[in-house]
């Protein structure tokens, strides 16, 4: 069992998690937690970050997009986008006072196991070479930087990870 996640009043309780595909009807709850997650590397960068600026509406029609709730409630999403032979994890964004608990890193073995059911041999990602949390944090759970390059006065670093072959889906 995942450990205790805190309420916004910051007392833990233990209560079922699901994940479902989000609905374009989904799309402002998306866009909510996205640029509450991402709010925190606005002085860090200078600039919204790239999931701010996505049209979420759009991300849901055409790729995969993952909501994680607790009774209801939208904790936590995951974007992701299949390319030839893997999957890109777009983003992963865990409302703030949820942070902490193990939500994103459940998400991102539920991309694992997507891209796995794929029939994709490897899941690649990229972050922002100043969000060190985030590099450490892939670093841990077995990606390995794939390349760098400038964006936006920064540098972006590319990840990859090899997955266990799965079955594909039919």
């Amino acid at each position: 069992m995942m450990p205790p996640i805190p309420d916004p009043d910051g007392d833990a309780v233990r209560t079922e998690l699901s994940i479902r595909r989000a609905t374009p009807a989904d799309a402002d709850a998306v866009s909510e937690i996205t640029d509450q997650a991402y709010a925190r590397y606005l002085p860090l960068l200078g600039r919204k970050p790239q999931p701010m600026t996505a049209d979420h509406r759009a991300m849901i029609v055409d790729h995969q997009v993952w909501l994680l709730a607790r009774e209801g409630r939208s904790l936590a999403i995951l974007e992701l986008i299949d390319e030839p032979g893997c999957t890109l994890i777009y983003s992963v964004a865990v409302r703030p006072e949820v942070q902490k608990s193990g939500l994103g890193r459940r998400l991102l073995a539920w991309a694992e196991r997507q891209a796995s059911r794929a029939g994709h041999e490897r899941i690649r990602l990229y972050t922002n070479a100043r969000m060190e949390d985030n590099l450490r944090l892939y670093t841990r759970l077995g990606y390995a930087e794939t390349g760098r390059e400038p964006y936006q006065g920064s540098t972006l670093i590319h990840m990859a990870k090899a997955l266990p072959r799965d079955e594909p889906l039919p």
